[in-house]
């Protein structure tokens, strides 16, 4: 048994669920073989607690590291402020540095908040939102993390959020009180969204969605929300936790010249360290001043820090258009190497955000043996690739012939039981 795994058998003993983000977690994954828990993270490399190296070709953190693990521009601007002091009674600067920023970025907006999280953020955005519209009822489209105000739409039914990222999520713990606050609409599904708006016209206070994630609008789709929202002054709300920063500066939603009232921001904003912004504009962010929102390690400014100079990074590199030409190639390659070794897969997600899934009624089971055979050849892979700056083409060299020689092994080994779906 390796340090990992023993340090795994302890954990489940004083940590329910052992990982604090289901994504993580061991038992969703090869709880058998995973390598579970890590000594140091450099660029798209990781080493575990046996000091055994592998190459990261999986989700990168979930999407935290567009620059690669512990980047040395961002963490010697965390260091800066650490020496420094990171918290005290006054305030930190970086705050308004940060928001002029993103102001900048998104001409449309005027205003920020911070949090730490993008779940916490997606509730501050969320309790703004209901401030401004003095309304309750929010309509959804994605995913939008694990609070009350989203669980809240499988009170009505348990299967509501099914096709937003993670379904059949119990609602236990959420009060019965908040059902018939959330209803969730399909993206790309212009009918659908506007048959709950005739449903619910005269409650609607908001609605939630993520302009972008597996699959580009369609034509029309992004504009009638926003057309629909303003005409109702329905605050629109972005979620660009996941797309935000990938596909160019700022939000996605920048290159469908679609506007919202706020847009959330986190995960890539920072390369690693908490942070989240909520930016918008000021008509409705005002209204975060007759509310609540507060917190004491909001204020702190390792976060702030690290999102200027994560953010500045990106610009200067031009990251975007990097990782996207990036995803581009793991998508080629699959197509490629499944073809060559007579496998039907579903190649989907935008480049820099790209999955794959095997066309067989044993998907489940070739995903495993996909993750294993890939672990055994030295590389953290499974069905999604989460591009970032510090993937080479040489790094890109090694992956494709580790996938071909383990999609090689998986085709040898497929039975005639094995049909397509």
């Amino acid at each position: 048994m390796n340090k990992g795994k023993t340090l795994y058998t302890k954990a489940k003993n004083i940590i329910p669920g052992v990982s604090q983000l289901i994504s993580k977690r061991p038992d969703a994954l090869l709880s058998d073989v995973w390598p579970f828990y890590f000594s140091k993270a450099k660029g798209c490399e990781i080493w575990d607690l046996d000091g055994t190296k592998y190459m990261d070709a999986s989700h990168m953190s979930v999407g935290t590291c567009l620059l690669g693990y512990a980047d040395d521009d961002i963490d010697n601007a965390v260091r800066e402020v650490i020496d420094k002091g990171t918290i005290s009674t006054l305030l930190a600067a970086e705050d308004v540095d940060l928001a002029e920023l993103l102001c900048e970025i998104h001409p449309w907006a005027d205003m920020v908040r911070f949090a730490r999280s993008g779940g916490e953020a997606m509730s501050v955005a969320v309790r703004i939102a209901r401030t401004k519209a003095q309304k309750d009822v929010a309509l959804v489209c994605g995913y939008h993390g694990w609070h009350d105000w989203y669980l809240a739409a499988n009170l009505v039914d348990e299967n509501a959020l099914e096709g937003h990222l993670r379904p059949f999520l119990k609602p236990l713990g959420v009060p019965e009180a908040l059902k018939g606050t959330v209803y969730p609409f399909r993206y790309n599904d212009t009918k659908g969204f506007l048959n709950l708006v005739e449903k619910h016209r005269n409650d609607i206070g908001l609605v939630v969605m993520e302009p972008i994630r597996n699959i580009y609008p369609e034509k029309g789709f992004l504009e009638t929300v926003r057309e629909v929202t303003k005409d109702l002054k329905i605050v629109l709300v972005f979620d660009e936790i996941t797309a935000g920063w990938r596909l160019t500066e700022g939000g996605a939603h920048l290159l469908f010249n679609v506007h919202p009232d706020m847009a959330v921001f986190g995960k890539a904003i920072s390369n690693g360290y908490p942070m989240a912004a909520i930016v918008g504009r000021r008509d409705v962010m005002e209204a975060a001043e007759r509310t609540f929102i507060s917190s004491t390690y909001w204020t702190e400014r390792i976060g702030p820090a690290a999102a200027l100079a994560t953010l500045r990074k990106l610009r200067e590199k031009d990251v975007p258009r990097y990782i996207t030409g990036i995803g581009g190639e793991v998508q080629e390659a699959w197509k490629k190497l499944a073809e060559n070794n007579k496998l039907e897969i579903d190649i989907t997600g935008i480049a820099p955000l790209s999955r794959y899934s095997f066309k067989y009624d044993s998907a489940a089971e070739l995903n495993r043996q996909f993750t294993r055979l890939m672990l055994r050849r030295g590389i953290i892979s499974s069905q999604v690739f989460y591009a970032s700056y510090a993937h080479s083409e040489h790094h890109l060299g090694r992956y494709f012939d580790m996938v071909d020689s383990t999609l090689a092994e998986i085709a040898e080994g497929l039975s005639g039981g094995n049909s397509r779906t």
